[in-house]
């Protein structure tokens, strides 16, 4: 028991780490900058950090939440990442321990989690996450079977498969998109990361974390950034816009990746199950 609790916490400990170098790619890699220089900075002043003011979580509640130099508010967006990463770290430990498969669902549920960020604040998916996954995920792959670990993550030929699977299907829907909408519905970052995603799941789950995605996009699209979108062009409420049969001239953009991330959690986990209750429950 005590050697469970001390695996978790020290997984919780990497994970924060992990969660603070995230950050970083999360506000470089749109930017088209790296990740390694220069040094972290205050965006308003250019007061680099010590090595004591990027201590995860600690700096960030020992200064008060604001640049030591120049007092500028410090989002909470970068401690609550950091512990979210480590929280997902410590759950992967204490539930498959030291093994080859924590690490393998931690670095999907970390790159998943940078995915989704990046796409929600800047509309962007960048390579550094979807190639690196791919790479990742096509390598452990390969290995996992000399260590003796195939739990959860498709083989080396279902990775494969599931790679190109993933990456076409989005292509379709991203080209039956642009038809419909006469704009670009899908990027070359939604087709990177369903490579990413198809590699991990193998080309079924692949297939259905797609439908997934684009079902939990409808609902929240529907439900929530059609109806803010209406209010903002000053209708009473969208139900009136809705009955009219009228919609925006300009439809918002959706980040599509923000959606697909959390169905390949979900595929990943529970995808078996889900199938089976679909298909051979039947």
């Amino acid at each position: 028991m005590t050697s469970n609790l001390f695996v978790t916490a020290y997984a919780f400990l990497l994970g924060l780490c992990v969660g603070s170098f995230l950050n970083v790619c999360v506000e470089r890699w749109p930017a088209e900058l790296s990740v390694v220089r220069p040094r972290s900075r205050c965006p308003k002043c250019g007061h680099q950090l010590a090595w004591f003011e990027n201590v995860p979580v600690v700096s960030w509640l020992v200064l008060r939440a604001r640049c030591r130099s120049c007092a500028e508010p410090i989002s909470a967006i970068y401690p609550l990442g950091e512990v979210a990463v480590g929280l997902l770290w410590a759950a992967c430990a204490a539930r498959w321990g030291i093994t080859f498969t924590a690490v393998r669902v931690a670095v999907f549920l970390t790159l998943l989690t940078g995915v989704a960020l990046t796409d929600l604040r800047h509309y962007l998916i960048p390579d550094g996450f979807t190639v690196t996954g791919l790479l990742w995920t096509l390598a452990t792959a390969l290995a996992a079977p000399f260590v003796g670990e195939t739990l959860l993550f498709a083989g080396p030929y279902d990775a494969l498969i599931g790679a190109c699977a993933g990456a076409g299907l989005i292509a379709i829907v991203g080209w039956l998109g642009e038809v419909t909408l006469k704009r670009e519905a899908m990027g070359m970052g939604d087709m990177t990361l369903m490579a990413f995603m198809g590699a991990a799941l193998g080309p079924a789950r692949a297939i259905l974390a797609v439908f997934l995605g684009a079902a939990i996009g409808a609902v929240v699209f529907l439900g929530v950034v059609y109806p803010v979108a209406l209010l903002r062009r000053g209708r009473v409420t969208a139900q009136t816009e809705l009955a009219l049969g009228s919609a925006p001239t300009e439809l918002p953009l959706v980040p599509f990746g923000v959606f697909l991330a959390p169905a390949g959690v979900v595929m990943l986990l529970w995808g078996d199950q889900l199938i089976d209750r679909l298909f051979l429950g039947m």
